[in-house]
């Protein structure tokens, strides 16, 4: 009898491979053992799948460490849990694309209204169609950021603060996605409180797992956490400069001016009339 996965020769009475590790499956696949697989791979309490998502927020050090420091069979690694996270990100699009309305944060009536709606629905637009790589690219930055924070700390190196923000985001997002398919097709919440609920969440989420890690105290963490946050708000003013000046360069800027001077003549023209 030879391994299935790897070819390698194995005695009769093997239930797995000496070589992969891989199970000797010896009966055929039927309804009843591919449920037994299903339940034995994502139900089961000893699969890692499970034991990942309830360590990261047990003891999320036991996790992010652990793989930094080379335990890698214990849980899932870090690479596969944020393409999960990426793939159910997928499926909240498209919940989100079924279900939603239109946000409307602007007044329509007016001019001004209509071009700051136009534009931030462009924005989200790109934002949605682009999920999964903006989700990528908030990592380097965020690891970056927290290499300043930490700057007196050189416990972790900026590759392994990857690491750590790669699990963190994972997890958020894996918690996100499942609470949106079960929240926003129920309408018990509406999608822009729900997103404004995400934002602390997820600030106070990186700043347990960053004090679990490091080993800090409350009053450590809180400090360095404001410092985060601090020059988190510098790069977003930078970013809202930068944004500015490209919606100047494509002409975005110049209708929302236009706009708004449309809308001051109107409203000048009404009193004058009703003077």
């Amino acid at each position: 009898m030879n391994c299935k996965n790897c070819n390698t020769e194995l005695k009769e009475q093997y239930d797995y491979c000496t070589r992969c590790g891989g199970k000797v499956i010896r009966n055929r696949l039927t309804l009843k053992n591919l449920f037994t697989h299903l339940s034995e791979t994502f139900f089961n309490y000893d699969n890692k799948l499970l034991q990942t998502f309830i360590q990261l927020f047990k003891k999320p050090e036991d996790v992010i460490v652990g793989y930094i420091n080379g335990t890698r069979k214990k849980y899932v690694n870090v690479i596969s849990y944020f393409a999960l996270a990426i793939t159910l990100s997928g499926l909240q699009i498209y919940v989100l694309q079924q279900f939603q309305t239109d946000i409307s944060l602007y007044d329509l009536n007016t001019e001004i209204g209509k071009t700051q709606q136009a534009v931030f629905d462009s924005t989200y637009s790109f934002m949605t169609d682009y999920q999964s790589l903006i989700m990528m690219l908030y990592i380097p930055i965020y690891a970056l950021i927290a290499r300043l924070t930490f700057m007196g700390i050189k416990t972790y190196n900026y590759t392994e603060l990857i690491v750590i923000f790669l699990y963190g985001q994972a997890q958020l997002s894996i918690c996100i996605a499942i609470l949106t398919v079960a929240l926003v097709p129920t309408k018990l919440i509406s999608f822009e409180v729900f997103g404004l609920l995400t934002i602390p969440i997820m600030v106070l989420y990186f700043a347990y797992c960053l004090k679990r890690v490091y080993g800090l105290s409350f009053t450590q963490i809180l400090l360095r956490s404001l410092l985060f946050i601090g020059i988190l708000i510098v790069l977003f003013v930078i970013i809202t400069i930068a944004s500015t000046i490209i919606m100047y360069y494509n002409g975005s800027l110049d209708a929302m001016i236009e706009a708004k001077r449309a809308e001051i003549e109107a409203t000048k023209t009404i009193k004058d009339t009703i003077n």
